[in-house]
């Protein structure tokens, strides 16, 4: 009698569980756009064949962006990666993502960003990024006032100081003539700067390896666990390196929060008018409590956490495409260097720079820099270091509609903002979208190549709404002074990947766009961030050598 009943109720709680299965991956979400799905992975076996087609290391937004050329290039994109994930839907079309980060009666403050789980020991649980609602603002209007432009002008000191030894390095380079990791170099200058803005501390990142600071050794560690395709997995799959990133980040927290600590009390015993006062983002936070309670300095060291980490990681990586960019791009090189010889006179020598951005007009020389504006911008368009990933809360019937006509409610659903594509759409920027031309950004024409202004949705690098990067006007200044500094002093050539084709004389090929044509492609992985695959391997002259 046992045994029929058993298998009766096995046979029940199967067809049941069969059924949901099936629910759920063929008429759920049947009505989006999307590849076939399949009854046991869903998307995943698509993603992964995709991801086999190229190069298997390239970032997610590559291969989403394969995905959804096959679909017709709709404006969204559904990908079912239960159970590794929850479903996604991918969002490549600028009107649709206006919707999703704008505030509503709802969501005054948008849509709430994605818990990122496998991020909490880098960036802390209640981190700036994932914090949400009434959390969000408190913790915005916290630290808005050590990311004012006013503010952020009284740096540039530091900026320079900083950048001292990037001037060095480069300068032993040339002698050397051996090929590096601008990446590397670039990441080590941009964590100097954003410790000094951030917790008034020397990190030392560009010191010799052994003569780093605990805590830049710490970071790197924690990195390294997050430089592969696998480092986004839930820790039940990746056990042993999700352990090594909760003692690493444990450790982390030990020491900064004894430094929050620490520079509190110092800064109570000089007084708030001090001279002496320290102007970073740490001490500008808590500066009116007398007392740090164990949860404001759990807080704050999350939000020091997350501004160290998102300050030098994107900021170094955008450098090293803008470098890329102008190394092969002549007339974009030309007119950057007679912008700068315009603004701060012909010598580039370290100590006259330096001299001028430090003086009275040092502010105004930065703002001037308008085609290095329009560098930086279009470096941006092409190659977003970041994306945003947001969620519909279940029941609020958050819906978008697309320039199709369509309506999708987005309730329980992780929305991913894809701005490579947003930045490339061809129906915004025109059949040269996949070009780097800086004059489009220009209120005139530069040798007839302006192309009209456009939407401001269709630029997100720094993303749109109440939940923008706060840092981004700091991000802007230091990629100015950065090239001031650099760009004149030297030539930049880039080795392996993305390297100058020769035709048989040995002079560069000239495109029809004005860049030198490439021998192959220089793409994107995901670390985190986006990097490029090779960390932007380039062998460096100065600019004296190489041309006039």
């Amino acid at each position: 009698m046992f045994k029929p009943v058993f298998f009766a109720a096995l046979s029940l709680l199967a067809t049941y569980f069969f059924n949901k299965l099936r629910y759920k991956r063929f008429r759920q979400y049947a009505h989006f756009p999307q590849l076939p799905p399949g009854l046991l992975m869903g998307h995943l076996k698509t993603f992964d064949d995709f991801t086999r087609r190229g190069k298997p290391d390239r970032h997610t937004d590559a291969i989403f962006a394969d995905m959804i050329e096959s679909l017709g290039s709709p404006s969204i994109m559904l990908v079912d990666l239960r159970p590794i994930n929850a479903p996604v839907v991918v969002i490549t079309d600028y009107t649709t993502a206006e919707q999703v980060t704008r505030t509503t009666s709802l969501q005054p403050t948008s849509l709430p960003k994605t818990t990122l789980a496998y991020l909490e020991p880098l960036l802390g649980s209640t981190s700036i990024l994932v914090s949400h609602g009434s959390e969000w603002k408190a913790l915005r209007k916290q630290f808005n006032p050590g990311f004012s432009p006013q503010h952020l002008m009284t740096l540039l000191p530091s900026i320079l100081k900083q950048s001292k030894p990037l001037m060095n390095h480069l300068d032993n380079l040339v002698a050397g003539n051996t090929d590096f990791s601008l990446v590397e170099y670039l990441t080590n200058l941009t964590f100097d700067i954003i410790g000094s803005l951030v917790i008034d501390t020397d990190l030392c990142a560009q010191s010799e390896p052994g003569k780093r600071g605990e805590l830049i050794q710490l970071f790197n560690e924690m990195m390294r666990t997050y430089s592969d395709e696998k480092s986004s997995l839930p820790w039940w799959i990746i056990p042993f390196k999700a352990r090594k990133r909760s003692l690493v980040g444990a450790r982390m927290n030990e020491l900064i929060q004894d430094l929050i600590r620490r520079k509190h009390a110092e800064q109570q015993q000089r007084g708030l008018n001090s001279e002496r006062t320290s102007r970073s983002i740490m001490a500008l936070s808590p500066q009116d409590t007398k007392e740090l309670s164990s949860e404001l300095v759990s807080t704050i060291c999350d939000q020091i956490k997350t501004f160290l980490m998102a300050g030098h990681d994107t900021t170094s990586t955008s450098l090293a495409w803008i470098i890329y960019e102008l190394s092969r791009t002549p007339r974009a090189l030309s007119a950057v260097r007679t912008e700068l010889n315009e603004l701060l006179g012909s010598d580039s020598d370290l100590k006259v720079v330096t001299s001028k951005l430090l003086s009275t007009d040092g502010p105004h020389f930065v703002r001037g820099m308008k085609y290095i504006s329009a560098v930086i911008k279009e470096t941006l368009r092409l190659h977003p270091p970041a994306g945003t990933a947001r969620f519909g809360p279940p029941g609020d019937g958050f819906k978008v509609r697309t320039p199709e006509g369509d309506e999708y409610c987005l309730d329980g659903l992780t929305v991913y903002i894809c701005q490579p594509l947003v930045h490339r759409d061809k129906s915004v920027f025109g059949e040269t979208a996949g070009e780097f031309r800086p004059e489009r950004w220009l209120d005139g024409a530069v040798d007839g190549n302006t192309e009209g202004n456009f939407p401001a949705g269709a630029w997100r690098p720094f993303e749109r709404g109440p939940r923008n990067c706060i840092g981004q006007e700091f991000a802007n200044i230091e990629l100015r002074v950065i090239i001031a500094l650099i760009i004149r002093r030297y030539d930049f050539t880039k080795v392996g990947l993305g390297e100058t084709s020769l035709d048989e004389n040995g002079h560069p090929t000239l495109l029809p766009s004005g860049q030198y044509a490439v021998e192959s492609e220089v793409y994107n992985t995901r670390q985190v961030t986006g990097k490029p695959v090779d960390g932007m391997r380039m062998k460096v002259k100065f600019a004296s050598q190489t041309s006039g």
